[in-house]
Protein backbone atom coordinates (compact mmCIF):
# COMPACT_ATOMS: atom_id res chain seq x y z
CA UNK A 1 0.00 0.00 0.00
CA UNK A 2 1.18 3.36 -0.99
CA UNK A 3 1.80 6.05 1.76
CA UNK A 4 -1.44 8.94 1.73
CA UNK A 5 0.39 11.99 0.41
CA UNK A 6 1.20 15.06 2.53
CA UNK A 7 -0.22 18.06 2.99
CA UNK A 8 1.02 21.58 2.98
CA UNK A 9 1.60 22.45 6.27
CA UNK A 10 -0.97 25.31 6.96
CA UNK A 11 0.03 27.95 9.37
CA UNK A 12 -1.47 27.02 13.09
CA UNK A 13 -4.12 30.19 12.89
CA UNK A 14 -5.58 28.45 9.99
CA UNK A 15 -5.93 25.42 11.96
CA UNK A 16 -7.30 26.97 14.93
CA UNK A 17 -10.28 28.39 12.80
CA UNK A 18 -11.20 25.14 10.72
CA UNK A 19 -14.75 24.10 11.64
CA UNK A 20 -16.17 20.79 11.77
CA UNK A 21 -14.31 17.64 12.81
CA UNK A 22 -11.07 17.13 11.77
CA UNK A 23 -7.71 14.97 12.20
CA UNK A 24 -4.32 15.98 12.44
CA UNK A 25 -1.90 13.11 11.64
CA UNK A 26 1.49 14.34 12.28
CA UNK A 27 4.65 11.60 11.24
CA UNK A 28 6.78 11.02 8.57
CA UNK A 29 6.90 7.90 5.81
CA UNK A 30 9.82 6.49 7.06
CA UNK A 31 8.60 6.14 10.74
CA UNK A 32 7.59 2.36 11.17
CA UNK A 33 5.06 3.34 14.18
CA UNK A 34 3.64 5.30 11.46
CA UNK A 35 3.89 2.43 9.28
CA UNK A 36 1.93 0.17 11.85
CA UNK A 37 -0.74 3.21 12.29
CA UNK A 38 -1.93 3.66 8.58
CA UNK A 39 -3.95 0.96 8.04
CA UNK A 40 -5.55 1.57 11.40
CA UNK A 41 -6.39 5.35 10.28
CA UNK A 42 -7.33 4.09 7.00
CA UNK A 43 -10.15 1.87 8.25
CA UNK A 44 -11.18 4.49 10.38
CA UNK A 45 -11.35 7.44 7.96
CA UNK A 46 -13.70 5.10 5.81
CA UNK A 47 -15.85 4.53 8.74
CA UNK A 48 -15.90 8.24 9.10
CA UNK A 49 -16.45 10.29 5.78
CA UNK A 50 -17.09 13.42 7.25
CA UNK A 51 -13.45 14.06 9.61
CA UNK A 52 -11.28 16.22 7.30
CA UNK A 53 -8.12 14.67 7.59
CA UNK A 54 -4.76 16.15 7.00
CA UNK A 55 -1.25 14.40 6.81
CA UNK A 56 1.31 16.38 8.31
CA UNK A 57 4.98 15.92 7.84
CA UNK A 58 6.71 16.56 10.69
CA UNK A 59 10.34 17.33 11.88
CA UNK A 60 13.06 19.39 11.82
CA UNK A 61 11.78 22.86 10.31
CA UNK A 62 8.21 21.64 10.80
CA UNK A 63 6.57 24.78 12.99
CA UNK A 64 3.18 22.95 13.34
CA UNK A 65 4.05 20.11 15.06
CA UNK A 66 5.36 21.93 17.24
CA UNK A 67 2.87 24.54 18.52
CA UNK A 68 0.79 21.42 19.47
CA UNK A 69 3.93 19.89 21.47
CA UNK A 70 4.34 16.67 19.08
CA UNK A 71 7.40 15.03 20.28
CA UNK A 72 6.19 10.80 18.97
CA UNK A 73 5.21 10.22 15.53
CA UNK A 74 2.32 9.33 14.81
CA UNK A 75 0.56 11.62 16.94
CA UNK A 76 -3.36 11.70 15.89
CA UNK A 77 -5.12 15.32 17.35
CA UNK A 78 -8.51 15.34 16.74
CA UNK A 79 -10.19 18.60 16.84
CA UNK A 80 -13.95 19.80 16.50
CA UNK A 81 -14.20 23.62 15.26
CA UNK A 82 -10.46 24.37 15.84
CA UNK A 83 -10.30 23.05 19.53
CA UNK A 84 -8.45 19.75 19.95
CA UNK A 85 -10.98 17.26 21.69
CA UNK A 86 -8.68 14.08 21.83
CA UNK A 87 -5.04 13.08 21.28
CA UNK A 88 -3.64 9.47 20.09
CA UNK A 89 0.07 8.65 20.16
CA UNK A 90 1.69 5.81 18.43
CA UNK A 91 -1.57 3.86 18.17
CA UNK A 92 -1.03 -0.41 17.74
CA UNK A 93 -4.66 -1.19 17.95
CA UNK A 94 -7.98 -0.17 16.04
CA UNK A 95 -9.54 0.92 19.52
CA UNK A 96 -6.89 3.16 20.07
CA UNK A 97 -7.72 5.41 16.58
CA UNK A 98 -11.38 4.43 17.16
CA UNK A 99 -11.44 6.34 20.50
CA UNK A 100 -9.76 9.48 19.20
CA UNK A 101 -12.29 9.51 16.41
CA UNK A 102 -15.55 9.01 19.44
CA UNK A 103 -14.31 12.34 20.52
CA UNK A 104 -15.34 14.35 17.92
Amino acid sequence: MSPVPFTPEPVRDAVDVMRGAVLLEFGINECPHCQVAQPLIADALKRHPAVQHLRLEDGRGRRLGRTFSVKFWPALIFMKDGVEVARVVRPTTQPEVDAGFAAL
